[in-house]
């Protein structure tokens, strides 16, 4: 079925964001939608949305966060509220994360994270992501096939997040599950299925956050337990969303990036060659991977907070909008030679890891994760390839982000 359907009531497309073909490659559907339809009708599940694709539209959502705002009680009638997907009562505090909240709250929230998610400490993990990296190529060496997901894109950020926040390393799978229920479409179906995981994801951080007050560690954990910034403190309920944003952030995304990276990488050879022959272009080439497989698709939902109108189409107060991240980072009028993989690009103001106050506070951790593990598995694995045909990879069906199930390989 297409990606693109028709709906008896609308006149125009409906995009369906979680379905695998269009997962596969979204990028031929986004320029066409950039080209004649630049605000389009999507669906998030069983949640209307706007999409909105092109780059210029896109930043000025990002940035305008008094008219597209995180919260929707901040935009929504009663009767627009009353539409929304059905939460349980026990799962509302996530909806206190700070991706979800506007100012005066969210800068409350990121000011207190930012006591604790310091560029200092992300800085003195470089050499522990390094020894993680080079533990899991070797360990795998011998092998000869394997799924690059499995052995090394997830374990290594999820390791590195794990050990960061001062999770016990065999509580990790854990949470690499809970994740997986998360990410899914949200239909009501996959909401029903992921409450029992999102509960006792939540009733572990509560016994964690108890054990660290009474028994304060070197990791983040503690540090945000102890965060304090003009005598204000995370909440209990605020704690539970930061570290279940910080788990699912701090790695899906580098997840996506190594794995999907490292297949645009094998599909251009030349470029892959390129990087092995010149490895001081590491950095260029992880913006370009960035920029070029969008590791996150969309931003997390914004929501009209008036009456607004965005390329000759009226958003009506209320209503969800999403920009499209991975559209706007192959917009002809920004980019040149948009669909060209490149690792040498220079003018590359991609929005991969989004714009204004809710730019991605992990963008520095993901960036140097990919760095190093990328650098390693082009110079360790000389003979990597695709073990099967490309275009029987399977892609997941994820909202927001992008990312294949497997990527089997030969080395």
């Amino acid at each position: 079925m297409s990606s693109l359907s028709r709906e008896t009531k609308l006149t125009q497309p409906v995009l369906n964001l979680t379905d695998r073909q269009f997962k596969a490659d979204p990028f031929s559907i986004y320029a066409q939608l950039r080209r004649d339809n630049p605000v389009a009708k999507a669906k998030l599940g069983s949640m209307p949305t706007w999409i909105v694709t092109r780059y210029d539209d896109v930043v000025e959502i990002l940035k305008n966060d008094r008219v597209f705002v995180k919260n929707y009680k901040n935009a929504q009638s009663l009767e627009q509220q009353r539409k929304r997907p059905w939460m349980p009562e026990s799962l509302r505090a996530l909806e206190s994360n700070m991706l979800d909240q506007d100012n005066p709250d969210h800068l409350r929230l990121r000011s207190l994270v930012h006591k604790a998610f310091t560029p200092q400490r992300m800085e003195e993990m470089r050499p522990r992501i390094q020894a993680i990296a080079e533990s899991l190529l070797i360990s795998t060496q011998q092998r000869r096939r394997g799924d690059l997901i499995a052995d090394f894109a997830l374990p290594l950020p999820l390791t590195v997040i794990v050990e960061l926040l001062g999770i016990p390393t065999e509580d990790r799978q854990k949470f690499h599950r809970w994740a997986k229920y998360v990410l899914n479409s949200p239909t009501m179906l996959n909401i029903m299925l992921a409450i029992p995981a999102i509960m006792a994801q939540m009733k572990y951080l509560k016994q964690l956050f108890a054990k660290r007050r009474s028994n304060p560690q070197d990791d983040l954990l503690t540090a945000l337990v102890q965060a304090e910034a003009d005598g204000d403190r995370f909440s209990e309920a605020e704690l539970v969303a930061m570290v279940f944003l910080l788990m699912l952030a701090g790695h899906e995304t580098t997840v996506n990036l190594i794995s999907s990276g490292t297949l645009a990488l094998l599909q251009h050879p030349e470029q892959l060659t390129l990087l092995r022959r010149s490895p001081e272009l590491i950095k260029s080439a992880v913006e370009e991977l960035v920029r070029f497989t969008a590791p996150v698709e969309t931003a997390t939902e914004r929501y009209a907070a008036e009456d607004v109108m965005i390329a000759d189409t009226k958003i009506a107060k209320g209503e969800m909008v999403l920009v499209a991240l991975a559209s706007a980072n192959r917009d002809q009028r920004q980019f040149t030679n948009p669909d060209q993989l490149d690792i040498t690009r220079e003018k590359n103001r991609h929005v991969g890891f989004g714009l204004g106050i809710h730019y991605c506070l992990g963008a520095p951790l993901a960036r140097m994760e990919a760095q190093i593990g990328l650098q390693l598995l082009t110079n360790l694995r000389p003979n990597l390839r695709l073990a099967v045909p490309a275009e029987q990879l399977r892609w997941r069906s994820t909202a927001v982000v992008r990312g294949l199930a497997a990527l089997p390989v030969e080395w």
